[in-house]
C-alpha cells in the first residue's frame, strides 16, 4: 500500500451514479446499481474478494473457476493484484490478467469499479448482436458473460478532473471464450507513484493494456501501452470500431491483424520491427508477416509507430 499523500479526499470529482452514457461510452454494456453490479472496495489498490464464476473460463488453454477484478484496471485469475505501476509483459511469475487498462486508479478520489457475472437475455443478445457485427465468420451466440467496469476513477494523488472509463466482458458460447475491451473516455494515463504529474496525469509509466499468462511466450500487448499513446486507446480497434477490442483467449487469436512478438499489426500494415530501421514487415490477410531487409531513405528518420518503428520523411527547413 502506498503513503496515503495527498489524497484530496474531500474533493468529489464526479458524481458516478444517476448519469447517461456519454456518447464516447455508448459502446460499454450496461452497468451499475440498475443492473445488479457489486462493487469493489473503495479502497488504494484494492480488489474483490476472489470471485467464484459459474462457467469455467479458459484463458491461454486453461480453466478457471474463479478471478478478481482489482481496483488498478485488472482481472486476474489466480491472485489479487496490487501493483500499481505496470511492468512490460511479458511478467513471468505466473501471474494470469487480463488488463483493459492496468493504472494506479485511486476510486477514493472518484469512480467506482462495477462487476457481474450474468446469463440475463437482454445482454447475452448484445454481446451476439456485437459479435456478429464485428466477426460474422464466427457464428457466435454468447450463454454467459461477466461484466467489469471502470466508471470514471480517477488516479492516485489526482490534483485534476480527469477520470477513466473502460470496461472488459468475458463471454462464451460453451466451446470458445472471448474478451471484449470496450473504452469511454480516457484522459490520464499515470498516477503520481508512477512518475505522473499530478496536474496532469501524464508522464511517467504510463498504463499497460492486454493479457499476461505468466510465461515468457504467451502475451499480448495493445499498441501503445506502457507509452503516452496509450491515451488514444479509445480511438483504437482491431475491428474497425474504435473504442473497442475483441480477442478469443481459449485459442489466442486477434482477429483483425497479425501478432507479430506478441505485439498487434493491423492487416495490410507495412512497419519496421525496431528502433534501426532496418527490417520491413508485411501483416497479411491469412496472418502471415513475411520480412525483408530494407532500410529508411537517407531523407527519413526511425521513429516510433504503436508497437513498431516506421520511416516518417524528415521536416525539410526552408530558408
Amino acid at each position: 500500500m502506498k503513503a496515503v499523500g495527498n489524497l484530496l479526499l474531500a474533493l468529489v470529482l464526479i458524481s458516478t451514479l444517476g448519469q447517461g452514457l456519454s456518447e464516447s461510452e455508448s459502446l460499454l454494456y450496461p452497468y451499475g446499481p440498475s443492473e445488479g453490479d457489486q462493487t469493489t472496495p473503495v479502497e488504494d489498490d484494492g480488489a474483490s474478494a476472489e470471485i467464484p464464476i459459474s462457467v469455467p473460463f479458459k484463458f491461454f488453454s486453461k480453466e478457471y473457476n474463479s478471478l478478481f477484478v482489482n481496483n488498478n484496471g485488472v482481472i486476474s485469475f489466480k491472485t489479487a493484484v496490487s501493483q500499481y505501476t505496470p511492468d512490460a509483459f511479458p511478467l513471468t511469475n505466473g501471474q494470469t490478467f487480463v488488463t483493459p487498462f492496468w493504472g494506479d486508479v485511486d476510486n477514493r478520489l472518484a469512480g467506482k469499479v462495477y462487476y457481474r457475472q450474468s446469463t440475463k437475455p437482454d445482454l447475452l443478445k448484445s454481446i451476439t448482436d456485437d459479435m456478429e457485427k464485428h466477426l460474422p465468420g464466427q457464428h457466435f451466440t454468447a450463454t454467459w458473460a461477466f461484466i467489469a467496469t471502470w466508471d470514471k476513477v480517477a488516479y492516485y494523488a489526482s490534483e485534476s478532473e480527469k477520470v477513466n472509463t473502460f470496461q472488459a466482458a468475458l463471454t462464451t458460447d460453451g466451446l470458445r471464450f472471448f474478451i471484449i475491451l470496450n473504452y469511454g473516455d480516457i484522459q490520464w494515463t499515470t498516477g503520481k507513484a508512477s512518475g505522473g504529474n499530478p496536474l496532469t496525469g501524464l508522464g511517467g509509466i504510463p498504463a499497460q493494456a492486454g493479457f499476461n499468462s505468466g510465461d515468457e511466450t504467451h502475451y499480448f500487448n495493445i499498441p501503445g501501452s506502457r507509452t503516452g499513446e496509450i491515451l488514444n486507446i479509445k480511438s483504437t480497434s482491431n475491428v474497425n470500431y474504435p473504442g473497442r477490442w475483441i480477442f478469443r483467449v481459449d485459442d489466442f487469436q486477434v482477429p483483425g491483424g497479425c501478432l507479430f512478438k506478441s505485439s498487434f499489426a493491423k492487416e495490410g500494415e507495412e512497419f519496421w520491427t525496431d528502433s534501426t530501421c532496418t527490417t520491413k514487415c508485411l501483416c497479411k490477410a491469412n496472418g502471415d508477416v513475411p520480412c525483408a531487409y530494407e532500410s529508411c531513405s537517407a531523407s527519413a528518420a526511425c521513429v516510433p509507430s504503436g508497437s513498431f518503428y516506421k520511416c516518417k520523411e524528415k521536416e525539410k527547413i526552408c530558408f
